[in-house]
């Protein structure tokens, strides 16, 4: 099947994150015993992706440790549609963000193509609060891979397969977060 072959290869390619994903996963424990919260936003598949990183934390990944601090900023509808209208679509997620984000937070911005005005407002606004940033992305890492702290930007242009490995950085986060948090 067509699709495994490459899904296979983005994954072999996708070795090259592994430091990368390792310093998120740092950054992610550290904020998390600082009593700081993991944010996050995305938008279509990539807002799906923020939702199933926030729920883990929030939830239970595999065991039953205590619940950590996580808000996904595409979760909350009336936010979404309140912040759009008055503000924009644009300023969704940085105008969510200036009130419930604070200096030592950390935000997963999910994007395959980087690009997406919405996410480059997000990464801006945290900048300004002193909010750690990483990206998620794919392609060239588009116009965001500059803004973020560390941009983990999976090696293709396929859509599908970016988000495939961007669920597997997700779930390796949370597994460092399981060593860090036992139950």
């Amino acid at each position: 099947m067509e699709q495994l072959e490459e899904a296979c290869m983005v994954f072999r390619a996708s070795t090259s994150l592994i430091s990368g994903i390792e310093q998120a996963s740092a950054w992610v424990v550290e904020t998390l015993r600082a009593d700081g919260a993991v944010l996050a936003c995305g938008n279509g598949g990539s807002a799906a992706d923020a939702l199933h990183l926030c729920e883990e934390f929030t939830g239970r990944y595999r065991s039953n440790r205590r619940s950590l601090r996580a808000v996904c900023l595409n979760a909350d509808p009336t936010a979404m549609t309140c912040i759009g209208n008055d503000f924009g679509f644009d300023k969704i997620y940085s105008r969510h963000l200036e009130g419930v984000g604070r200096r030592g937070d950390i935000l997963f911005a999910f994007s395959t193509s980087g690009n997406s005005p919405n996410i480059l407002e997000a990464l801006n606004a945290a900048k300004k609060i002193g909010i750690r940033t990483v990206l998620l992305s794919g392609k060239d890492g588009g116009k965001a891979s500059s803004l973020a702290d560390l941009s983990l930007i999976v090696p293709s242009s396929n859509t599908a397969r970016i988000q495939e490995v961007h669920g597997f950085i997700l779930h390796a986060v949370l597994e460092a977060v399981e060593v860090a948090f036992p139950a």
